[in-house]
């Protein structure tokens, strides 16, 4: 695959712009090193272009836009490509930029970008058609996890109306009555350490405002000394609020557990004989609750925050107990339904974004270096791995018509059984003997040609239809590796000295392979011993095999079964043109050897 560097397949230029000049409703997008696009009413650049946040925590972020646009001055902009398809660079350089960038940046320092740094980056550069087909296929995977998160938007505004018409007690309850309270009437509320924790590599997990979304999953830690300091520790039931930044965010404690907290949440402790935590937390997130925190947050505030006090004084309204929890179970259901991770259309958006990653890496990395990623758990264990990459080689074979694969990659290998020749019988259990393969057995073979019986057959090992016999010992490295394809309709038993190679593909095509020229290069490196050459078993799977699709490989062997025949079939081959030329000769031969017509 032919590389180029980035500089010479497109123009690489940077804004001109500081990022203050940013606007609230500015006419076009301004890009600066944010995710995001700002606004901005001028604008510098009118194409297609390529954007990326050249430093801070963004850098190697990529956006793309088309139109007109202006830019920060550490932002690059790539535009004008040259060989090379716009959206097949974006895929490319969304696997491999960042890593890229981090590897050869100064160590130490914030990552950047330089302009040097960024023309030398290396891009694969199949033909266009190839690349047309990879950003078709990717292409597709994103709009797929498009389509599910805005199924998931929708999903969401669903759940936010059930809930919040659910928590505005109009004719949802009729008959039932509902009062209101102050927070600090039916709750005890506090406030985590206001001093600056000493972080520990183990010890009570320390929770704030970034992990509210998994109070369980910290990875911060302070000692027990200091944990021991805290007057209030959480409890079972208690309601955790977050009070400083994104204020109103709540999660329930629920596991018997130590957990440190900083000043950045209130910890809720409700009276749970008036009101239920999770009715509660819910109506805390609703519209209602919404507008009574927003009443007392000091919005001007950086950054903005609630005080403990006035968590106190907003209004909480709240049927019976009774109702609170069905309102509270309605609602777990509805939240599973959005945000669980394991039922919910996150955890399918995050497989497709999985798969859209592993496709992606696969196809890109086959473009740079011509070998497919290579399988990443046992592929006995795994029925979905083997699955996911069965369909990943197929998905290359399509795109790059071939592609190179171990043979571990499509294939087991076990080693054959331990009978001998003296257990041969005139009938039984078929068998095939590894010594057969250089005396009669050739591409592939359908009857045997000797048996044995059962009670040998039991303890050997077996070859079953499409499966691969090989013969592993020889006296020379031509003939070690010869081998056959069984298309019996029986399975058959198989001798020592052997490899039994079973496999997903078409036999007939990988038992012409293992006769080729390319083979012999790979198993002459295998082969050792002096009298007896004997290649292991388990080295084969490091054997490198072409695979084009399985319609491919039937047509392959359909061509190469024709010539076959040409070459060895008695009746239609050059033996019989040989033998029709001898008759021919000997005719013309006698008949101008034989003088009696002459004579007349």
């Amino acid at each position: 695959m032919e590389y180029k560097e980035l500089g010479e397949i497109c123009e690489i230029t940077t804004g001109k712009l500081n990022a203050n000049e940013k606007i609230d409703d500015g006419l076009y997008p301004f890009f600066t090193c944010d995710k995001l696009p700002f606004r901005i009413n001028k604008y510098a650049f009118n194409t297609s272009a390529i954007l990326i946040s050249g430093n801070g925590s963004q850098v190697g972020h990529l956006n793309s836009y088309e139109g007109k646009f202006n830019a920060y001055q550490r932002t690059y902009v790539l535009y004008e490509f040259k060989f090379v398809e716009k959206q097949y660079l974006l895929h490319y350089m969304r696997s491999y930029l960042k890593p890229y960038i981090i590897l050869n940046c100064k160590k130490g320092s914030v990552p950047y970008i330089t302009l040097p740094m960024l023309e030398n980056f290396k891009i694969p550069i199949p033909p266009l058609p190839i690349q047309r087909e990879i950003v078709r296929i990717l292409d597709s995977f994103t709009e797929l996890t498009a389509e599910l998160t805005a199924e998931l938007t929708a999903r969401k505004k669903q759940y936010e109306f059930y809930r919040d018409e659910l928590l505005s007690f109009g004719e949802i309850i009729k008959g039932g009555s509902t009062q209101s309270s102050k927070l600090c009437e039916i709750a005890l509320i506090y406030d985590g350490t206001h001093k600056t924790p000493n972080y520990k590599n183990s010890g009570i997990p320390f929770i704030s405002v970034e992990n509210i979304n998994d109070i369980y999953g910290s990875k911060k830690f302070i000692s027990k000394e200091d944990y021991d300091l805290y007057k209030i520790t959480p409890q079972i039931n208690d309601l955790f609020m977050t009070r400083i930044g994104s204020v109103g965010k709540c999660a329930i404690v629920t596991k018997n557990v130590d957990l440190a907290y900083y000043v950045s949440l209130a910890l809720i402790r409700p009276n749970n004989k008036i009101i239920d935590t999770g009715y509660l937390k819910y109506y805390i997130e609703s519209v209602s609750g919404t507008k009574e925190l927003s009443k007392r947050t000091l919005h001007n505030a950086v950054p903005i925050k609630i005080n403990k006090e006035d968590i106190g004084k907003i209004k909480i309204t709240y049927p019976s107990l009774d109702i609170q929890k069905k309102i509270a179970s309605t609602l777990d259901n509805f939240d599973a339904i959005c945000s669980d991770l394991n039922i919910g259309l996150p955890a399918e958006i995050e497989a497709r974004q999985k798969q859209y990653e592993y496709y992606r890496d696969a196809l890109l990395t086959y473009a740079a270096t011509g070998k497919i990623i290579p399988r990443q758990t046992d592929r006995q264990t795994d029925r979905q791995t083997d699955r996911q990459y069965d369909a990943l080689i197929k998905l290359c074979q399509y795109v790059f018509d071939v592609v190179f694969v171990k043979l571990s990659d499509i294939a087991t290998i076990t080693r054959g059984g331990n009978f001998q020749k003296k257990d041969f019988i005139d009938t039984g259990v078929p068998c095939i003997h590894y010594g057969q393969m250089y005396t009669h057995f050739g591409i592939y073979a359908t009857e045997p040609l000797k048996y044995i019986s059962e009670d040998v057959a039991k303890k050997s090992k077996i070859a079953v239809k499409n499966d691969i016999v090989m013969a592993v010992t020889s006296e020379n490295v031509e003939d070690v590796c010869k081998c056959t394809a069984w298309l019996g309709n029986e399975n058959i038993a198989v001798s020592g000295h052997t490899a039994i190679i079973h496999h997903n593909q078409n036999a007939k095509y990988l038992s012409y392979y293992f006769h080729t020229a390319m083979f012999f290069a790979q198993k002459k490196r295998l082969a050792h011993g002096t009298k007896v050459i004997e290649v292991t078993p388990n080295a084969l799977n490091d054997i490198i095999i072409p695979l084009p699709s399985l319609v491919e490989q039937k047509r392959i062997v359909g061509i190469l079964d024709r010539f076959d025949a040409l070459c060895h079939d008695i009746s239609t081959g050059l033996p019989a043109e040989i033998e029709a030329r001898q008759k021919q000769y000997e005719y013309y031969r006698d008949k101008l050897l034989n003088f009696k017509k002459l004579e007349k």
